[in-house]
């Protein structure tokens, strides 16, 4: 890696790239960027994206779009150093790192500062004060893959998407926003492009309308990594965060530790 393989170089590089992020108000307040990692870096991450073996399903939502023959369309792994842990070593190291940039205090500090329209107006002008609880996920999407208009949950606070094409050939199958037209209907009010080292972020609220349209057999790929800030303030909200994590170790260990036996059997 260049000398932007620290995690302080990457937090500081990605930092500036929110703060310099264009601000956009329709149909919500958002923020989009581009160059969110160093391009050389990047590159080490395009290089370094796990085998599909290495992912697991999504539940919830997602599990709708599973294919005639349960293959999931979407699957994901949490870049916490307890999922990185099981990559290859040269893999580990990239993504690792990553985790650490999207976990950081300052990374966290710098989405609330572009934000602050949108959580001021859900949260009152004590909004700063809110506790966040960060989760990065790497996901990847085949054909088939889709996700009809949606706000997201109520129990998280900033959503941020950071698409990761290996170069500008799909751009068409970025996110879809919408808005409410006086009669209740959702309009689509714009598509982002799906370029690489891009994306958007966003203060989730009840009108912050958004979708996926159905991903095309073109696609081999369609690979991102959706960091959502989870609301930490209240007893319920700090167990089941916390919860949430453990119960996604759980999942992830014996997955791994059933996953010998499965090769064996195989061989």
């Amino acid at each position: 890696m260049s000398d932007f393989g620290s995690a302080k170089a990457l937090t500081d590089f990605a930092v500036r790239a929110v703060d310099g992020a264009k601000a956009v108000e329709a149909p919500f307040h958002h923020i989009e960027f581009d160059q969110f990692f160093p391009p050389d870096f990047y590159q080490r991450i395009i290089e370094t994206l796990p085998e599909a073996s290495d992912y697991r399903p999504m539940s919830g939502r997602a599990k709708e779009n599973d294919l005639a023959d349960g293959t999931p369309t979407r699957v994901k792994i949490d870049l916490f150093p307890e999922y990185t842990r099981y990559l290859p070593p040269d893999k580990r190291a990239v993504w690792d790192v990553v985790g650490r940039v999207l976990c950081s205090s300052e990374l966290q500090a710098a989405f609330v500062r572009r934000m602050a329209p949108g959580l001021q107006r859900r949260f009152g002008v004590d909004y700063d004060k809110v506790g966040l609880f960060p989760i990065p996920v790497l996901t990847r999407d085949i054909a088939g893959y889709h996700i009809d208009p949606h706000p997201d949950t109520h129990w998280k606070g900033i959503t941020v998407l950071i698409y990761l094409p290996r170069d500008a050939s799909v751009a068409h199958i970025g996110t879809v926003l919408h808005k409410e037209a006086a009669d209740g209907r959702l309009e689509r009010a714009g598509k982002g492009q799906f370029l690489p080292n891009s994306g958007f972020a966003f203060a989730v609220d009840k009108d912050t309308w958004h979708s996926v349209d159905p991903v095309g057999p073109e696609v081999t790929t369609r690979d991102l990594i959706i960091l959502q800030y989870f609301v930490d303030s209240g007893l319920q909200r700090i167990l089941r965060n916390r919860g949430k994590r453990l119960g996604n170790l759980l999942l992830n260990s014996l997955r791994h530790v059933a996953k010998p036996s499965r090769q064996k059997a195989r061989s």
